[in-house]
């Protein structure tokens, strides 16, 4: 590791590999700083990712994907299902992932582009010209160096505290960090190339069940709820245990993860003087769903772009690297994230009662194409109701 670089990224996720592979590429010098022993451990995701979506960035491998996906299933309360086949399901189905290789494969790209990369290596603090960023302290094996560079990005999670003592405001409202529990179970009974999502205020209060194929009998099932649902008894991992206790009572639990998930508005910038932030740090997973491979891998690259754009041109001020900011909020995945806020705010006030009348009113149609949007879409023109309660959401997405 040398004392000064191009550019500075922390955090060894697909966000911070993909922003120091692209930068890389580009002729830049490079240096990837991850605080943890190894990159892709411990896993806190349920490794879904749409197939086009993946593509766009790097060519499936099957070292890295644990299944095929080609359909999608929604469950509500009373049993209800909309089943989304291949033909209409979209992005809904694709991959689902093996994050610790995947992770691993995307740093081993950006070292193989020339990146220096540093595990076991947590910064501590940003160096700071005259409110300027330009680097950091960073602290690995006991030893502290300081680290400077024009451009640094901030890639380092949902835990982010680099943007934060850079000053920008990182607040996430409280009830809109999803809390999240997901078990690894082997020995069940699934259907191996099905997504099924499970509904219901009683089984995930504002959330949602998720059951992701990881093989023939093994998946990722977890939940993500709301914090001001929460309680004794009614912790996220309460409400997973009954329903794996219900749904897979001989399921063996080999990996079991917690943590949070931001299902909020994105930060209000993503760009300080100097600095760029990038993935879950910039609060970009998906409001609705909380996915946010694709978003963070998006972000992550255009970030290196715009920084070695700015870098050539010798301006990595604040206005100069606002570009990205300006680009990833226009962009297709910027206005997705916008309207599913939006869409989401709703959703999560729904009876159990509504979630079925809702579901049932579409469970017999073909979709020429599925999205977060044409479900929409599709809901309000077959509940004419709903328009006096969807109005604004209806006007943001029509």
């Amino acid at each position: 590791m040398k004392d000064a670089y191009d550019i500075l990224v922390i955090g060894g996720g697909p966000g911070g590999a993909m922003a120091a592979r692209t930068a890389a590429e580009k002729g830049l010098s490079v240096c990837l700083v991850e605080k943890r022993p190894a990159i892709g451990a411990p896993v806190r995701c349920a490794e879904g990712i749409g197939k086009e979506l993946l593509q766009e960035f790097i060519s499936p491998d099957p070292r890295w994907i644990s299944a095929e996906i080609d359909s999608a299933k929604i469950i509500v309360p009373d049993g209800t299902s909309l089943q989304l086949d291949p033909q209409f399901a979209g992005n809904e189905v694709g991959y689902i992932l093996d994050r610790k290789i995947f992770d691993r494969e995307l740093v081993w790209k950006a070292a193989e582009a020339g990146s220096d990369v540093q595990v076991k290596t947590r910064a501590v603090a940003p160096i700071l010209e005259n409110g300027t960023v330009k680097g950091a302290r960073l602290e690995f094996c006991g030893k502290v160096k300081d680290v400077t560079a024009p451009v640094t990005i901030a890639a380092d999670g949902v835990e982010s505290k680099f943007a934060r003592w850079c000053g920008i405001d990182t607040t996430i409202p409280i009830r809109e960090l999803a809390t999240c529990a997901q078990y690894l179970l082997t020995d069940i009974d699934i259907e191996p190339h099905t997504t099924v999502f499970f509904l219901g205020n009683t089984i995930a209060p504002e959330g949602y069940i998720w059951v992701f194929p990881k093989g023939e009998r093994s998946a990722n099932v977890g939940i993500g709820i709301s914090p001001r649902c929460c309680g004794p008894g009614r912790r996220p991992k309460d409400y997973l245990d009954r329903f794996v206790a219900d749904h897979f009572p001989r399921g063996k639990p080999i990996e079991c993860i917690v943590g949070g998930v931001p299902v909020c508005k994105p930060l209000q910038t993503t760009v300080a003087d100097g600095l760029m932030v990038v993935g879950d740090a910039a609060r970009v997973s998906d409001p609705l769903t909380g996915g946010g491979i694709y978003n963070t891998m998006f972000t992550g690259k255009l970030a290196a772009e715009v920084a070695a754009s700015c870098i050539a041109q010798g301006d990595c001020g604040c206005e100069a690297l606002s570009v990205y900011d300006k680009e990833w909020r226009k962009s297709k995945m910027g206005k997705a994230i916008e309207r599913n806020y939006k869409i989401k705010e709703f959703f999560i006030t729904l009876s159990d009662e509504k979630l079925n009348a809702l579901v049932k009113s579409i469970s017999h149609i073909n979709l020429k194409e599925f999205s977060t949007f044409t479900l929409v879409r599709e809901l309000i023109t077959r509940n004419p109701k709903l328009l006096l309660e969807l109005k604004a959401l209806k006007d943001s997405i029509s």
